[in-house]
């Protein structure tokens, strides 16, 4: 009995990461499930809303598409990457608008939120900064197989919650 109960409280519990890449037009979305160094794949999507809606309604569906997500897919964190600077102000604050969405949305269900820059997903996944969408996907098919073959958004997510995966235990112990 004592033996048992100490195989049980050295056993890793599994630990589950929403990674997301915010955009406007299409958010991407992927959970993966971490026990100790072994990765898993849960799940993947996009929330894409209806491009003639009006900017708060487009903004408000994505806030509910990640809430949806949360609440069938439980996440113990939450990870998004970072805005990409644009040459076109404009651009680059409509991005900010749907990234703070991603942001509230698993901090109001009670997650912890980590952020991670572009450059550092991909250094994290492929090994390079400088990785194009096709190596993210490359990458992906071979870390995730069950994952099968995410949209370039979806991958990115899921590239996203990798990141945080790995780099979780070293952020927590700078903090």
């Amino acid at each position: 009995m004592v033996r048992e109960h100490m195989m049980n409280a050295n056993r890793i519990s599994p630990l589950r990461i929403l990674g997301l890449d915010p955009g406007l037009r299409r958010t991407g979305w992927g959970v993966v499930t971490v026990v100790g160094s072994r990765l898993s794949h849960v799940a993947h999507g996009v929330i894409a809303p209806d491009d003639k809606a009006d900017f708060a309604e487009r903004l408000l569906a994505l806030f509910e598409g990640i809430e949806a997500v949360i609440a069938e897919h439980a996440p113990d964190e939450a990870a998004v990457e970072e805005v990409f600077l644009n040459t076109n102000a404009q651009s680059t604050l409509k991005l900010g608008h749907a990234r703070a969405a991603a942001l509230i949305a698993p901090a109001r269900a009670g997650l912890l939120v980590a952020e991670y820059s572009t450059r550092l997903v991909k250094k994290a996944v492929v090994g390079t900064g400088a990785a194009d969408k096709s190596q993210i996907a490359f990458m992906i098919a071979r870390l995730l197989p069950t994952a099968g073959s995410p949209t370039a958004d979806a991958a990115d997510a899921l590239a996203v919650a990798i990141t945080h995966a790995h780099l979780r235990v070293a952020n927590r112990r700078v903090a």
